[in-house]
């Protein structure tokens, strides 16, 4: 440590609150700026009136809001504002990442990830977005993934540009009040022109969890709604799809089991899910659209083009992308923070109910004569 940085340290810090960190719970503040410090010092130092909120004492589990001011006492280190550490890029990978951008601001970068690339590396896996990423990190702290596309699955991907922004979104998709929106070319056309699959899911045994099958006993819950859009005689037909659930291969192995596996997915479909022709072999799945709130309290509602290969195929089968209007969001489940408000307030309104019938029962009874008082004698 330098002698400036030991200087700093020996000092007692006031740190305002920005915006990404609004909402943050006190001791994950110190997670994010100040690591060194653990949770006990932490405690420590809110039992003992060390660290301040707004000149007030507070508790480890205080939410943060922005403009306040956390007053620090020595020890531990500063929050360091530089970014983490750059992988250098090549000149093609920053022009990889560049490419793919379809819109970005201070909290998302919305890409367009093409079909093959991955979205994040594994034991063989080297390429990916996560590693071009450090092509945004130039001017402040590196993005990161907040949900995932499948390596054969092209279209919108988002990505958080702060923690702050991180955290909001990951809460969003979490809580299922985040849009995607999908279409798929499959083989055959469904029975039910508007539909929804509702199959529980789960990992197959043997595969090591890299596939997934439907499993009416022990699945997890799995409910895709679709929408055929065209069809291409008997032979194929265009979906838009929307995922209520976000289970592994959710809208893959859903299409398969009711018989219309997606073109070109032969993991799950097997060489039923080629067509003949000319038809490209790639698989034909692309994250059309997503709508999801912005931490700024605007709405995020972005559409991705289709991959060429898609595309090609949707002219080879007669499809114009014009007929595509999008599925109307289904409405949200709610989310366990509801469903206990909820509960909470038909108690409340049940109590109330009780409270009059006591009342009512405790007074003369509609339609009864009270009885006679007895006279002296």
């Amino acid at each position: 440590m330098t002698a400036a940085g030991k200087a700093q340290e020996d000092r007692v810090r006031q740190f305002t609150v920005e915006p990404d960190d609004d909402g943050v719970r006190l001791d994950r503040w110190f997670k994010r700026h100040l690591p060194q410090v653990g949770h006990a010092t932490v405690s420590r130092w809110a039992r003992s009136g060390q660290i301040r909120l707004d000149g007030k004492r507070t508790d480890p589990s205080a939410r943060l809001s922005t403009g306040q001011v956390l007053r620090v006492p020595p020890g531990g280190t500063l929050p360091s504002r530089a970014p983490k550490p750059r992988r250098e890029l090549t000149d093609e990978e920053v022009a990889e990442a560049e490419a793919m951008v379809i819109e970005q601001d201070r909290a998302a970068i919305v890409l367009n990830k093409p079909p093959g690339l991955a979205t994040q590396g594994g034991s063989r896996t080297t390429h990916h977005v996560d590693g071009l990423l450090d092509a945004f990190a130039a001017d402040g702290p590196r993005p990161r993934l907040v949900h995932r596309l499948d390596k054969d699955t092209s279209g919108v991907l988002l990505i958080a540009r702060t923690p702050g922004s991180a955290a909001f979104f990951s809460k969003r998709f979490s809580g299922r009040t985040a849009r995607k929106i999908y279409w798929a070319l499959v083989v055959g056309v469904p029975d039910i022109d508007d539909g929804l699959i509702d199959l529980p899911l789960a990992k197959q045994p043997g595969t090591g969890g890299e596939k997934m099958y439907v499993d009416e006993q022990n699945g997890q819950l799995a409910r895709t709604r679709y929408r055929v859009i065209d069809r291409a005689g008997n032979r194929a037909a265009w979906l838009e799809l929307q995922p209520l659930t976000g289970r592994t291969h959710q809208l893959r192995v859903h299409l398969a089991a009711i018989g219309h596996p997606i073109v070109g997915d032969g993991k799950y479909g097997g060489q039923d899910a080629f067509l003949t022709g000319s038809i490209s072999r790639k698989m034909h799945l692309h994250a059309r659209r997503l709508i999801i709130d912005h931490p700024d309290g605007d709405q995020i509602d972005v559409t991705a083009p289709l991959p060429e290969h898609f595309s090609a195929s949707m002219a080879q089968l007669g499809f114009d992308e014009t007929d595509g209007a999008e599925l109307p969001p289904e409405p949200a489940e709610p989310s366990r923070g509801q469903k206990k408000t909820a509960a909470k307030a038909h108690a409340k309104q049940y109590r109330k109910e009780r409270r009059g019938e006591r009342r009512r029962r405790g007074g003369s009874t509609p339609g009864r004569k009270p009885s006679p008082k007895k006279g002296r004698r």
